[in-house]
């Protein structure tokens, strides 16, 4: 059972949620569905949000059961136990959204996973003229042990991406830090982790010295050829992997990504639209893992 709950907007301008559902914050970078999988990860929890002030949004979460994506007869199939989300956002202009945020995981079967986090992540768009934005993301945490985790860390996480993008092309450069110590490092063990960090999944766990990660992505959209190639989106993403704490190299990867949404015509009822996507992921190793390349193709429809 992927999902069942029930909600209740009695109070105004809120919504009470209670049963199995899907909880993603912000980029997923700490709280996701990892929702490519044809498996989600979804949450038995009792949520509330509330939106009775303009321009702010909170929310508030208790997580009885995270639903992992490898299915319930997996040993690591569910995490049971006390965790809380809090969240709070609000837009004071197009250039300037701010969210602050406290997680504290705490789970009886993977205690080295429970940790409480504190964060502050801003985001934003500037028009430069009538076809080019500039747009930012920049974030950053502290994260310490919580719980039965019988380690004793406290380590910094560090995001910033800024990018322009217009006429159907987006360009990024980013670099996201996970702290290490040697021992314990920050970790994000119910973020949708294959958006982060390259495609191959090498890294769904910071290593014991910290992660660098300097990367750079370019996306176009086609548009105005024809409709047989218009709106296909093509995707390339490099990564340069590094210790935070030491100075090991953890190699390179290049990311290829094609994809395209079909609209259906009346006749093809229920289904609304098609959606295919071919992804590749080439993982050059250094000083830590082996050589991986992955290819997924992906296919999928809405009712």
């Amino acid at each position: 059972m992927n999902q069942l709950w029930l909600s209740w907007g009695g109070i105004p301008d809120s919504v009470v949620k209670v049963g199995r559902q899907v909880i993603n914050l912000d980029n997923q970078r700490f709280i996701g569905s990892v929702g490519w999988r044809q498996n989600d990860q979804t949450f038995d929890a009792a949520s509330i949000e509330n939106k009775s002030i303009e321009n702010l949004a909170l929310s508030y979460t208790y997580v009885h059961t995270v639903n992992r994506i490898f299915g319930h007869e997996h040993p690591q199939g569910d995490w049971g136990g006390d965790t809380h989300l809090a969240h709070a956002s609000y837009a004071f202009a197009p250039w300037l959204n701010a969210a602050a945020y406290g997680y504290w995981l705490d789970f009886d079967i993977a205690p080295a996973s429970s940790d409480k986090t504190y964060g502050l992540r801003l985001t934003g768009d500037v028009p430069l003229d009538k076809a080019w934005t500039f747009f930012y993301e920049a974030e950053g945490a502290k994260q310490y042990d919580h719980g039965d985790n019988t380690a004793d860390y406290e380590e910094s996480y560090y995001h910033l991406v800024p990018g322009i993008k217009g006429h159907g092309l987006t360009l990024q450069a980013g670099f996201e830090s996970l702290g290490g110590d040697g021992t314990s490092a920050f970790q994000t063990p119910l973020a949708t982790l294959h958006a982060f960090n390259g495609w191959a999944d090498k890294f769904l766990t910071t290593p014991a010295n910290g992660l660098e990660d300097a990367y750079a992505k370019v996306s176009y959209k086609v548009s105005g050829v024809n409709k047989m190639v218009d709106d296909t989106v093509f995707d390339v993403v490099y990564h340069d992997f590094n210790a935070e704490e030491t100075s090991a190299d953890y190699g390179t990867e290049w990311n290829f990504q094609m994809s395209r949404t079909f609209k259906t015509e009346k006749t093809t009822y229920p289904f609304k639209e098609w959606s295919a996507s071919i992804k590749y992921a080439d993982y050059d190793a250094e000083d830590l893992f082996t050589d991986t390349q992955k290819v997924w193709l992906t296919i999928g429809t809405k009712l």
